[in-house]
């Protein structure tokens, strides 16, 4: 008489199915970002997954929103703003391939011994976080951002990811890319910006739902500094 399969197998079977879903529904994930960062080579992005959150927080919080974007090449961008900005988040961004590790191991070592100031995300870690998933931390999401920064250095290559994350990045409340927030900040168009204006704007971005004058004039002062001291 043929035996009868085990319970116990049962179980195990039902397991290695939904991590098999789970796979495959990750790999479909990551290949649908990988394309649309290839198609960002070309195609200036409508929105943003920061943009979505921030409207969806507006609903639930019930604070009125709107919305300020205005995409512009980044010919038309300050090479003054363009500097500040790389000075103030990521000063190696034409030396790294999308992970500066250096300064993550400084960042580590910082954590170690309770000092950390600042974080080590570069501009492109940043533009994809921004893209993709928002400002919303975890373990999932790090892993996910990871596998998908190569894919951007090599695709879109540093002046177009540099133009990106000008355009997108968050400037305050409802203020996306450089173009609003010179026009709300500054009252002129973003090409027109000057060093000192630059580096006071670079200054927002660490938090940029909290502009406060006083971190403007202080963290200016650094990214002006640096400013001085990097090659461009």
């Amino acid at each position: 008489m043929p035996s009868r399969p085990s319970h116990s197998k049962r179980p195990r079977s039902r397991i290695l199915a939904v991590l098999r879903y789970v796979l495959l529904l990750a790999a479909a994930l990551w290949v649908s970002a990988a394309l649309t960062l290839v198609a960002l080579r070309w195609i200036d992005p409508p929105t943003t997954a920061l943009q979505t959150q921030r409207r969806v927080e507006s609903w639930f919080s019930h604070k009125p929103y709107t919305k300020r974007y205005t995409f512009v090449p980044l010919s038309q961008i300050s090479p003054d703003l363009q500097h500040a900005v790389i000075a103030a988040e990521d000063t190696r961004f034409y030396q790294h391939h999308g992970f500066d590790w250096s300064e993550i191991e400084k960042a580590a070592r910082e954590d170690v011994e309770g000092e950390r100031t600042r974080g080590a995300s570069t501009l492109t870690q940043q533009l994809v976080k921004n893209i993709f998933f928002g400002t919303h931390g975890s373990f999932l999401r790090k892993a996910a951002e990871a596998g998908l920064v190569p894919v951007a250095e090599h695709v879109l290559g540093k002046r177009r990811i540099l133009e990106l994350y000008l355009n997108v990045v968050e400037w305050g409340p409802g203020i996306y890319g450089v173009e609003a927030a010179s026009r709300t900040w500054y009252h002129t168009a973003a090409r027109n910006l000057g060093r000192q204006q630059s580096a006071r704007l670079a200054a927002i971005l660490p938090a940029p739902r909290r502009r406060r004058p006083e971190r403007m004039n202080s963290y200016s002062a650094v990214i002006l500094r640096r400013m001085r001291q990097m090659t461009w």
